[in-house]
């Protein structure tokens, strides 16, 4: 019989190093390829990003405006003045330049005025207090200050911190009653004036200052109010910049005139300006005024007459009364 061939197969296997370095090399050509694939992002994230990021700006821009109105604030209401353009020699007063509420080194921050009234004078017993108002510097009380000295009475006037010669510090209704209360404390312990013979005499905010501090110490003798202010802060709180920021938590400052009078327990001299035509001045009686439930007197000055003259005998009226 015819012998079969038999075809032999060989099959030829690569060896398990080379296997595994080719997976390798698949894996490695696959992680490049995804390498150089451009990151995708989805549009709602970058949307949100983009919002995020404006909010974030609107929020900072509001902050910076927010501190800067608290920084800024005061000066709508305050206008303090350092240069002294008269003293009481211009009105031929004797007077003595006083300096007060020491620091811990010795420097007097407050710079004032002491006057003294003439032995004779029918009020000498009495000491004024004078607290200006928010503008200017002492050196445009004088003309007040004469008037209070023609009427017989001592006179301390001096500036707040800020203002003329005393020591720098942003004016507010905090510092400008402790400035109130160093001169107090400054007319008793230094000069040695009996509180009971003291008298606040404020004009414009200085009125609305004088009010507080003599709801504060009932045993002052009396406080006069000049034309104080009904509603000091609305300059503050009406202007554009305060709708765009939370202003009357960022200005601590009030001046609440009715709720002073409310607790006032000394006698008090109201001083108005009837109203002119082209000129400011009152047509009611203020309702602070009304509040007070102490010994009180209302004067209604005429600005077409001798206004000084008008000042002069209502404060002798007023004194002779509470004396």
């Amino acid at each position: 019989m015819p012998r079969r061939k038999t075809r032999l197969q060989i099959v030829s296997r690569r060896p398990e190093s080379d296997v595994r370095k080719a997976g390798d090399s698949e894996r490695t050509r696959s992680k490049s390829a995804r390498a150089t694939e451009l990151p995708r992002v989805s549009g709602r994230w970058l949307l949100g990003a983009v919002a995020l990021t404006v909010a974030a700006a609107a929020l900072c821009g509001w902050c910076t405006l927010c501190l800067l109105f608290w920084q800024g604030s005061w000066q709508l209401l305050y206008h303090p003045a350092t240069a002294i353009a008269r003293t009481p020699a211009s009105a031929g007063l004797t007077f003595d330049s006083v300096g007060f509420a020491a620091t811990d080194a010795g420097v007097p921050q407050l710079s004032g005025w002491w006057i003294p009234a003439a032995p004779s004078a029918a009020f000498s017993r009495f000491t004024v207090l004078y607290l200006h108002g928010q503008d200017g510097n002492l050196g445009g009380t004088v003309d007040a200050l004469s008037r209070l000295h023609a009427v017989g009475v001592n006179v301390l006037a001096f500036d707040y911190r800020g203002y003329g010669q005393s020591a720098f510090a942003r004016p507010s209704e905090a510092h400008w009653r402790q400035d109130a209360e160093w001169a107090l404390q400054y007319l008793s312990e230094t000069r040695h004036i009996d509180r009971a013979a003291i008298v606040l005499d404020g004009h414009s905010l200085g009125a609305n200052l004088a009010l507080e501090v003599a709801a504060a110490h009932p045993e002052l003798a009396g406080v006069v109010l000049d034309s104080a202010l009904d509603d000091p802060m609305a300059v503050v709180f009406h202007d554009a910049r305060a709708r765009l920021v939370p202003a009357r938590l960022l200005v601590r400052d009030r001046y609440e005139l009715n709720q002073a009078a409310t607790a006032l327990r000394i006698p008090s001299l109201w001083l108005e300006r009837i109203a002119q035509p082209g000129q400011s001045g009152s047509t009611r009686e203020p309702d602070a005024y009304r509040k007070a439930q102490a010994q009180k007197m209302l004067v209604w000055l005429n600005p077409s007459t001798d206004t000084d003259k008008q000042l002069e005998d209502a404060l002798s009226r007023w004194l002779d009364e509470i004396r």
